[in-house]
């Protein structure tokens, strides 16, 4: 019998995704959200994902076999409270996407203030024209995926291109998302101050990234962004190889036109 996971929160972008890439992967997935409208909620039903609309504890069923928890659930939440009163295996997106999909993947992410949606959305792209196969988890919508677009892509090959975000990860994890992604390649765009509700300070936000260069293994590879200023005082700190790219600058230089 497949295991069953229900999502809290289920109609944010990256969590509908998520409940798609496991129903792909075989899993029972349902979950639900305080509005479930369009579009998430027509992307769910075409995945065959029931979704229900509010929060109740009733909602989490006696056979479910773990809860994914998404960062906008805090405390109060009648799903969380009945979750943590019953016990129930219960984790965050970033552990969910780790533990059901990256370990036995080559995980490239994206990562940086500014981009990442389009940025990832190429880089599948280019894997997948490229013949590499990959499985893409964007933060958008990329129009090269199916008909009308989609935010995901499953494939066959060893590639797991995934959109690496900063900001905290669940109400039990303040860490940033990208911490749990097990980066073989990191694709560092830019770095600016940015989330001002979590990050008091760009200093505050600098070690977020230097936990993410520092966590690249000494064969992985950081894609560094060298016209951003912040990219270049971090970037010195990694152990693994880096490639620097810019505009007119770096290893990897793009012309700037007319």
């Amino acid at each position: 019998m497949a295991e069953r996971i229900h999502l809290i929160g289920i109609c944010g972008t990256a969590m509908a995704t998520l409940a798609a890439l496991l129903k792909r992967r075989g899993f029972d997935v349902r979950g639900s959200d305080q509005n479930v409208y369009p579009p998430m909620s027509d992307f769910l039903a075409a995945e065959g994902i029931p979704a229900a609309s509010g929060y109740a504890a009733e909602n989490i069923a006696a056979d479910v076999d773990l809860v994914v928890v998404g960062n906008a659930i805090s405390r109060g939440n009648p799903e969380l409270e009945a979750v943590l009163e019953r016990k129930l295996r219960y984790c965050s997106l970033p552990e969910a996407v780790r533990d059901r999909f990256l370990w036995g993947a080559r995980s490239v992410v994206l990562a940086g203030t500014h981009g990442k949606t389009t940025t990832t959305s190429l880089t599948g792209w280019l894997l997948t024209h490229g013949g590499a196969d990959p499985t893409v988890l964007v933060g958008g919508i990329a129009l090269n995926f199916g008909e009308s677009g989609s935010s995901y892509r499953v494939g066959a090959g060893r590639e797991f291109v995934i959109e690496g975000d900063e900001y905290d990860t669940a109400f039990f994890d303040k860490g940033p998302k990208f911490l749990h992604y097990l980066p073989r390649i990191v694709v560092l765009k830019n770095i600016e101050f940015d989330h001002a509700d979590i990050y008091p300070d760009l200093e505050s936000l600098k070690v977020s990234f230097r936990r993410l260069i520092n966590i690249v293994p000494a064969a992985g590879l950081i894609v560094a962004g060298v016209d951003s200023p912040v990219v270049r005082e971090l970037i010195p700190g990694a152990f693994s190889q880096v490639a620097t790219v810019g505009i007119e600058s770096g290893d990897w230089g793009a012309a700037a036109g007319a």
